[in-house]
């Protein structure tokens, strides 16, 4: 009968800086700020990824020195 719900309220978007996979059969890409490396292979398929950017939600990376870490380091 009636929907009690309320609307849902707009995530904030913006552009931002990712990485996206090269591979026409892969769909794989990851935020900029998320990468471990200054230049990552794809995690999927480990083919080559270019920079560009997307509109995306917002998020904070409270970790911002992820690609001075060494690999294997804990978070």
């Amino acid at each position: 009968m009636y929907n009690r719900k309320k609307p849902l309220e707009e995530i904030p978007q913006a552009d931002a800086a990712i990485w996206e996979c090269t591979s026409d059969t892969c769909k794989g890409w990851m935020r900029d700020n998320f990468a471990f490396d200054s230049v990552p292979t794809c995690p999927i398929c480990a083919s080559e990824m270019v920079s560009t950017t997307r509109m995306l939600p917002l998020l904070e990376n409270s970790n911002s020195n992820m690609k001075t870490m060494s690999k294997g380091t804990r978070i």
